[in-house]
């Protein structure tokens, strides 16, 4: 078991957390884990903002670039190649920055207890696949309706995985969910916020700069490379919109704009819910200004041994 102590830079979409992570790399020589589930996908590059080559060289990067687009990645599988990232960093002597905001996979690592035992059902997937979102929603309540009320119906892959662990272990997800919590790893969790005004115009300029930087351009390559469109890549926020709008031929480059900027908007308040639920998070509201000023508070509870801390996570 890896025990060596990591430091998570989490939070919202758009909130500068690769500013941070790559500001705190540098100053306490330290190494970027990725802790974004569509990062983990080659050629998903544009839409997820990965760290550029300049980056790279300057702080190395792990965990992206696992999985080819085509096929599917589990938690499971992210939890064993971050867990081999944090351990050789720890044997290195530099410090494992869990750098991201996919929540679920922040919790898979830092959680000592195993994942809920229900490993890829390739049959029943395939099943679930060809049926509607409001069929599968009405399956998944009958068997689980706590998770059932959690989930965005359109969440295609968080309701498959549910059915997926009921049918493998008899028990509704939100049992797993519910249990006491297992003991976690040590870590410090910092999460950054930004006021709803701020944080809804700096995505904004994030999804100007992936439309410019040839997002579109990128998705079609993908599909055209046989990526089917219904790949669990494809229903990264972003990847989803584009797909839609190169299905309805002549659809308008702004109508794409304001579509992923709705669903990125939205999928940031249900990351800012799911943080808010993290035990012992310390969250730091960086306002208008640039992330990297939260370095040296950062810097100084690395260096004081703080965390996990019980936390007092701001109201929504």
């Amino acid at each position: 078991m890896c025990e060596a102590r990591v430091l998570v830079i989490a939070g919202m979409t758009a909130a500068g957390k690769t500013e941070l992570g790559l500001a705190a790399a540098l100053a306490l020589g330290g190494e970027v884990i990725s802790a974004d589930s569509a990062a983990v996908f080659r050629g998903l590059d544009i839409g997820t903002g990965k760290p550029t080559a300049a980056e790279r060289r300057l702080v190395p990067h792990r965990c992206l670039d696992l999985r080819d687009p085509g096929l599917p990645f589990s938690v499971a599988e992210y939890r064993a190649a971050a867990l081999e990232a944090i351990g050789a960093c720890a044997a290195r002597g530099a410090v494992p920055l869990l750098v991201g905001g996919s929540g679920l996979y922040i919790r898979g690592v830092l959680e000592e207890a195993p994942l809920p035992p229900a490993p890829p059902n390739p049959t029943l997937r395939a099943d679930l696949e060809r049926r509607a979102d409001a069929e599968l929603q009405e399956a998944l309540r009958r068997v689980d309706p706590d998770t059932a009320a959690r989930l965005n119906p359109a969440d295609r892959r968080r309701v498959i995985r549910a059915l997926e662990v009921h049918a493998a272990t008899g028990r509704p997800l939100s049992a797993f969910r519910h249990a006491a919590p297992p003991p976690r790893r040590p870590h410090l969790l910092v999460v950054l916020d930004r006021p709803p005004a701020i944080l809804r115009a700096r995505i904004a300029e994030r999804v100007d700069r992936m439309l410019e930087a040839g997002l579109v351009a990128e998705v079609a390559g993908l599909l055209a490379a046989g990526v089917p469109p219904e790949a669990q890549c494809m229903q990264a926020v972003g990847y989803r919109q584009t797909v839609e709008h190169l299905r309805a031929a002549g659809g308008s480059v702004r109508a794409l704009r304001d579509a992923i900027i709705l669903a990125t908007t939205r999928f940031a308040k249900r990351q800012r819910t799911w943080f808010r639920r993290e035990p012992g998070a310390i969250w730091v509201d960086l306002g208008s200004g640039p992330a990297a000023e939260a370095l040296p508070q950062v810097v100084e509870l690395w260096r004081e041994g703080t965390g996990p801390v019980e936390g007092e996570p701001p109201r929504a």
